[in-house]
């Protein structure tokens, strides 16, 4: 399992505290030496500057390093700024998203899609960029049928994306149901699972509402069982995720990305159990 793609995902922190917890993950998972590192970028770029601080910092110690990019609520000035900041910072790896709107703002700016950014990245960057976007094997909150989901996104392959990420998922079936569909529709970019573990179940309750991801029943009730009980949440959700990575890697998966959430912990003994 060598060959295979990991990675870890972190989100920048806003108070020194955070940035101190961070760089002790990622000094942590940084010694499992990961393909790369991921950092993501606050609805209509609100974020920005922490992205780039973080990748910076991790880039810095040796390690590679990806910042996220969303274009909703930018401009294509805008866009193109943030995209010749990366260059001059020698940052050759992006994950490019549509992204969120900022609380309150109802116009989405120049860019509907996420197909539409990467066709600006590629029209402006050429191939200085690998670009890695989001796919959504248990479709995205927006999507209006399986068709419409695949068909959106071949358009960001067919704009120029290298690779996939997709949205964290507890069940198997959904991630080779969508990688079927994928191929069929002549999708041949790596699409590397995305990993959420299991820390704290109504934070994954409400992750999991918001992005549409399904939390299957017989794990939410389980999760529930246990109420208050940090631990035992924590000892389930490994056993259950680890089995997951085990069966998504067995049955051919091109590697993980895992969401820390800035946390080194879960991760790691994940990692450890997988045998990486």
């Amino acid at each position: 399992m060598a060959d295979k793609a990991y990675s870890f995902e972190f989100f920048p922190p806003k108070t020194p505290e955070g940035k101190e917890k961070l760089r002790a993950a990622w000094h942590e998972l940084a010694k499992l030496k990961p393909r790369f590192f991921s950092c993501t970028y606050g609805a209509g770029g609100t974020t920005r500057e922490g992205t780039l601080e973080t990748v910076r910092d991790i880039r810095a110690a040796g390690h590679p390093a990806a910042p996220h990019i969303s274009c909703v609520a930018s401009t294509s000035a805008d866009i193109a700024e943030q995209l010749d900041r990366y260059r001059t910072h020698g940052i050759r790896h992006i994950v490019a998203l549509r992204g969120d709107l900022p609380s309150g703002l109802g116009a989405s700016g120049e860019f509907r899609y996420a197909s539409e950014l990467v066709t600006f990245i590629r029209s402006h960057s050429g191939d200085w960029f690998n670009i890695e976007v989001a796919c959504y094997p248990e479709f995205h909150p927006q999507t209006r049928s399986a068709d419409d989901e695949i068909r959106n996104f071949k358009r960001k392959v067919d704009a120029g994306a290298n690779a996939a990420i997709t949205q964290y998922f507890y069940n198997t079936d959904a991630y080779f149901r969508f990688m079927d569909d994928a191929q069929a529709a002549a999708i041949d970019v790596p699409i590397v699972p995305g990993i959420m573990p299991i820390g704290n179940f109504s934070q994954l309750a409400r992750f999991s509402e918001a992005c549409g991801a399904e939390i299957p029943r017989w794990l939410r009730w389980k999760l529930e069982s246990f109420r208050d009980d940090t631990n035992a949440i924590r000892a389930y959700g490994l056993d259950v995720v680890t089995g997951l990575c085990q069966r998504l890697l067995a049955g051919g998966a091109p590697g993980l990305h895992f969401y820390t959430l800035n946390q080194a912990t879960l991760s790691a003994e994940i990692w450890k159990r997988l045998g990486l």
